[in-house]
């Protein structure tokens, strides 16, 4: 099927439109709120899946960080960190 036939929903991102949602999603608060709304919009199905990837990708990272934490104040690294500074 040629991409000029596709309905809207369905047409496919280009490179740069990826490069640019990704800069979009790293502000900080309004970024945020944004990949919450493509996340859950309909108006662009590619559109929408890369935002949710980026949204697991980002707990991903959270959880990854909390792990860490814990197991730094598990071991008492929190401890050494915090008193050097």
């Amino acid at each position: 099927m040629d991409e000029r036939n596709l309905p809207a929903q369905y047409k496919p991102l280009s490179p740069w439109s990826y490069f640019g949602y990704s800069l979009l999603f790293s502000i900080p608060l309004v970024g945020f709120i944004l990949l919450i709304v493509f996340a859950l919009s309909n108006d662009n199905i590619n559109r929408r899946n890369y935002a949710r990837s980026y949204f697991v990708s980002i707990l991903f990272a959270v959880i990854l960080m909390i792990i860490l934490f814990v197991i730094l104040a598990i071991f008492g690294g929190l401890a050494a960190i915090v008193s050097n500074m």
